[in-house]
């Protein structure tokens, strides 16, 4: 293990050669944090089939101006995964349902920050709230909080992907 104060694991392996837009370390941390508000506010997917079952499920549509500032959910795959073929059809399923995804360096941070002890190779942030059995709306200044930030994770990931040069 390395030598971290707080017992966190920084050692990451080889990354995928397919992983663009790749977040940097400042934009890797404000993807956590909306990924962490995600959990906590129930509207979080993990794992692959869970995210490329709620992407089969979104709509498929011409690229619209609507779509791409307020999509239904953001992506975030770790670009940390062996074997790679496990991700790879993850992406091009993003750009046909018009859904923003962006990869970052660690697995395991991911499905820290998704809460739950096990490493993660994808989660996807949603917009609402899955309606679930256990219906409880959140509070109007959580949602606006929530809101904001996923707002702000959006205008990230869409940074990113336009600097991709394909």
């Amino acid at each position: 293990m390395d030598g971290n104060v707080n017992g966190e694991v920084a050692i990451t392996g080889a990354l995928v050669p397919f992983a663009n837009p790749l977040a940097d370390e400042k934009q890797a941390k404000k993807v956590m944090k909306c990924v962490k508000k995600s959990a906590k506010h129930k509207t979080l997917k993990r794992g692959v089939k869970e995210v490329v079952k709620a992407l089969r499920k979104s709509p498929t549509s011409a690229p619209s101006s609507s779509a791409v500032t307020d999509p239904l959910g953001v992506v975030v795959i770790a670009a940390d995964i062996s074997p790679m073929d496990v991700i790879s059809h993850i992406p091009v399923l993003c750009e046909d349902h018009n859904i923003p995804y962006i990869y970052v360096t660690s697995r395991a941070e991911l499905g820290a920050a998704g809460s739950t002890k096990r490493p993660t190779s994808v989660v996807m942030v949603g917009r609402d709230r899955s309606t679930g059995k256990r219906g409880a709306e959140m509070k109007d200044e959580d949602k606006e909080e929530f809101q904001e930030t996923y707002t702000d994770l959006v205008k990230l990931v869409s940074k990113a992907s336009k600097n991709v040069k394909v």
